[in-house]
């Protein structure tokens, strides 16, 4: 199968080449070559002439969003469009990657794939935007929320390596009542290549298995690394002042992935693997 792949440079564009490519004929769409945010977008991808379409490709500096809201729209709300539309030009289904943060965190269990989407923050709303424009536009979609991703060369275990090796005085702070699901970006590729391989359109949830604070995974990943004695210090989500409101709890639940026999290992054990990488 030819498919076509956006944010080829990210780390589940990375992931999902690398996991794709000794079975599909792979078309790489980075940001160098796709202009996300403009009507262009549509042409570009309908000259791959692709049998599917994976969209990872994303605006997702989140605190970014926050102080520019309307380029996180254009981005990842119109630009999921013009894949979607794109889409229906090939007539090729999408795989169009999602977030967890188009929930609002009020919960308390694990959202599943049909709870009621009510973003809080910019970046939420754009990719909500996004599901809805492939909803729109498509019959035929696969949409796929992840949360709290790593496997790449910026993500939250890397700055917490980065703190490890050298901690600022006093030791590292971070939030513990801030829950969700840390996945690992080749666990969600593997799903992703399962997934495509059967006509089940829907709405998926894709993350390890288990829930932890950001303070938890923290401490799990200066734990694995050798770094278990720096100072690590929990404090309360309304004492990290950022731009960005995050929802304070949002791990997923992956029910109509597991039906169909595509689960995901606990997220320590995932870590452990992506650790082994590094």
């Amino acid at each position: 199968m030819r498919i076509a792949i956006t944010g080829a440079n990210g780390q589940l564009g990375r992931a999902l080449c690398a996991t794709l490519a000794p079975d599909h004929n792979i078309v790489p769409l980075g940001h160098d070559v796709l202009e996300l945010g403009s009507p262009d977008a549509v042409q570009q991808i309908v000259a791959t002439n692709a049998d599917l379409v994976i969209h990872p490709a994303a605006y997702t500096n989140v605190d970014g969003c926050a102080r520019d809201p309307e380029y996180a729209y254009r981005i990842n709300g119109l630009g999921a469009q013009y894949v979607a539309l794109a889409c229906q030009q090939l007539d090729a289904p999408l795989v169009a990657i999602s977030t967890n943060e188009v929930f609002p965190g009020d919960a308390s269990q694990p959202y599943i794939e049909y709870d009621q989407a009510r973003p809080i923050n910019a970046y939420g709303w754009s990719k909500w935007a996004g599901e809805q424009a492939v909803r729109e536009v498509l019959r035929r979609f696969y949409i796929v929320r992840v949360a709290w991703l790593f496997g790449g060369e910026r993500n939250f275990v890397r700055t917490i390596l980065r703190l490890g090796d050298n901690p600022p005085e006093g030791g590292l702070r971070m939030v513990a009542d801030e829950i969700g699901s840390p996945t690992y970006a080749s666990d969600v590729a593997e799903g992703v290549a399962r997934l495509i391989e059967q006509p089940m359109y829907g709405t998926y949830h894709f993350v390890n298995s288990g829930v932890c604070s950001r303070y938890s995974f923290a401490r799990e990943i200066l734990c694995q690394s050798g770094y278990e004695d720096t100072p690590l210090t929990p404090i309360r989500l309304v004492d990290y002042r950022r731009d960005s409101t995050p929802p304070p709890y949002t791990p997923l639940a992956n029910h109509a992935g597991a039906a169909l026999g595509i689960t995901f290992r606990p997220w320590e054990e995932a870590l452990a693997a992506y650790l082994a990488t590094l």
